[in-house]
């Protein structure tokens, strides 16, 4: 039936047109879509099949889909929550080979081999047989599902172990370093493959950051995943300072230097996508750290409601944000996902009649609309003077990355006093705490009153994992916890992910924001300027109508998507 490749750029053949012809007939025969919306997908000229283009405009969902080709082709269908794949099995073809042919060989069986796939039509399960050189037994799985399945049984990271002994046979550390610098042009060199592994594994299980680091006699990688560290491998102390200077050449950083903290930076392509990896090493106690924040340009911007704001407040931001000037800040920790909500909000104001403009350390996603400055101290371009610069550029709307210092916050309130909209980023607890930052830093409080539109708070939250809800009675302290900000039993009762393969066994998937919207009407700007409290500032913003970020946590525990255990671990504020 479907035979191409998902990322096959070469034009429709005539098979494919036909396997398509063939899915949609039966999709029509099933009721799942209708007659006039098959010819108007048959006549666009695609690389990718129907089935992923009926999946991603949706007007299947993928469960129905594979129950309809399960059913045609009396074939059973596969639960990969908790399936293991066996070695022996997944041998028999190489990764490249099961992404094309959208497969993955489960188990042996007699002389045969049970093969998960997309499309168990006869023809495509002949050539799964020709390219396994068994028998074929087809399961049906989603596309999801075989993605999955394909990162859990190929494993970036899974050879690294024949690489270390490969490193440690030929020689130790002391040739190992001296040909250290010529490491990027010998890419079959064992610690070469280490770090490649390293990167593509953890782009594929969605980590935001690699931790390298050295820890008694052995080496250790982490991944942060959704926010929380996990160990991924254990490597000997010997090819620690090989990994760490591979990391230093990707990154142009100086290999020599072990005794000062260094930063650098490293793009490349990783399985199609276009990856931007920020890197920093730093001296520690048995030799040097290194973390890699791993950025994907191919993300989109992401819209405010799909961040997880409440429709009504992402209305509201959405007006605030269109002012024809003033400030609004976003506040959080690091790692609350502020840039992602900066670079939201630029989408809702990008426009061919504004000229936007940015300034930020570093620039994390680019995008071809929008201008953007990039902190580079040595030569003198700081958040100040590159500020300042771009008050001389004609800027509608600014983005400030992050308020560091006075002289920084300074400037960015007369900007917005001055007839621009400002957008910036600020350290603080939550939404009224930033104001009293700024209150802190030394801006006077006429300046915030009048400059200030509005501070947004936020924090990420782990989705519980649809795959492996169940459900649990919650501790006598999550109870506790949840009744004193009114949080009631979801509809469905307490549930929560017990570990399966699609969240690496965490109970939780992908992340979820949270937010607390401040918009400084009148009442808070006499506030700011008698310099009240915080406690009574916080007092009047509930009173008109704010909802702090613990009462927005428990709306997403009443409505299941997370749980108490996660909001608890999260926002950690004191409540007032």
């Amino acid at each position: 039936m479907f035979k191409r490749r998902r990322s096959d750029p070469t034009p429709v053949t005539n098979e494919a047109a036909e396997a398509d012809r063939r899915l949609g007939d039966l999709l029509v025969r099933q009721g799942l879509i209708s007659s006039e919306l098959l010819e108007q997908e048959l006549l666009i000229e695609s690389a990718k099949p129907l089935d992923e283009r009926l999946v991603a405009r949706h007007a299947v969902d993928e469960e129905s889909l594979a129950a309809v080709l399960a059913k045609e082709f009396d074939a059973s269908r596969q639960d990969f929550r908790t399936i293991s794949p066996e070695p022996d099995a997944t041998a028999l073809l190489t990764v490249r080979r099961a992404r094309t042919l959208r497969a993955v060989p489960l188990f042996l069986k007699d002389d045969g081999v049970v093969v998960a796939v997309v499309d168990p039509a006869p023809e495509h399960i002949a050539m799964i047989s020709e390219a396994v050189g068994r028998p074929v037994t087809a399961v049906v799985g989603t596309q999801r599902d075989l993605e999955y399945a394909l990162d859990i049984s190929y494993r970036a990271t899974q050879e690294v172990n024949s690489q270390v002994h490969e490193f440690e046979v030929a020689d130790a550390l002391r040739r190992e370093t001296a040909r250290m610098q010529n490491l990027e042009v010998n890419e079959d060199a064992p610690v070469v493959k280490v770090v490649q592994s390293i990167i593509t594994q953890a782009l594929r299980d969605r980590a935001s950051d690699i931790h390298i680091e050295p820890s008694g006699e052995r080496v250790r990688v982490r991944y942060r995943i959704d926010g929380a560290l996990s160990d991924i491998l254990d490597l000997p102390t010997s090819i620690g300072p090989g990994l760490v200077s591979r990391v230093k050449i990707l990154a142009n950083m100086n290999i020599v230097e072990r005794r000062r903290p260094q930063d650098g930076q490293i793009s490349t392509t990783i399985e199609g996508r276009e990856v931007d990896i920020r890197v920093s090493a730093a001296p520690v106690v048995g030799g040097e750290k290194v973390v890699m924040r791993v950025l994907d340009k191919s993300r989109p911007l992401y819209d405010l409601p799909k961040l997880g704001m409440p429709g009504d407040m992402a209305d509201r931001f959405r007006m605030l944000l269109h002012s024809p000037y003033g400030m609004v800040i976003c506040a959080g920790p690091t790692g609350a996902g502020k840039t992602t909500t900066l670079y939201a909000s630029l989408g809702e104001l990008n426009s061919p009649e504004r000229n936007l403009m940015t300034i930020e350390d570093p620039v994390e996603y680019t995008f071809d609309s929008i201008n953007q400055i990039q902190i580079n101290e040595q030569a003198g371009v700081t958040f100040a003077n590159g500020l300042r610069s771009i008050l001389r550029q004609d800027p509608d709307v600014i983005l400030v990355g992050e308020v560091r210092d006075v002289e920084t916050a300074r400037i960015a309130v007369q900007s917005a006093l001055t007839g621009h909209f400002v957008l910036s980023s600020l350290h603080a607890t939550e939404a009224v705490s930033a104001v009293h930052r700024l209150l802190d830093m030394g801006i006077e409080p006429f300046l915030i009153a009048s400059s200030v539109t509005a501070v947004v708070a936020q924090r990420l939250m782990r989705r519980s994992c649809r795959s492996c809800l169940e459900s649990y009675t919650p501790t006598p302290e999550e109870m506790t916890f949840l009744e004193s900000f009114g949080g009631r039993e979801p509809a469905r009762g307490f549930e929560r992910g017990t570990g399966c393969n699609f969240c690496a066994h965490t109970g939780y998937m992908d992340r979820v924001g949270v937010y607390e919207l401040l918009p400084v009407s009148q009442p808070i700007r006499d506030l700011i300027l008698d310099r009240a409290p915080h406690d009574k500032m916080r007092e009047v913003a509930r009173a008109e109508g704010m909802r702090t970020l613990q009462e927005q946590a428990i709306r997403l525990v009443e409505s299941g998507v997370t749980t108490a255990a996660e909001v608890m671990r999260t926002i950690y504020m004191v409540a007032v």
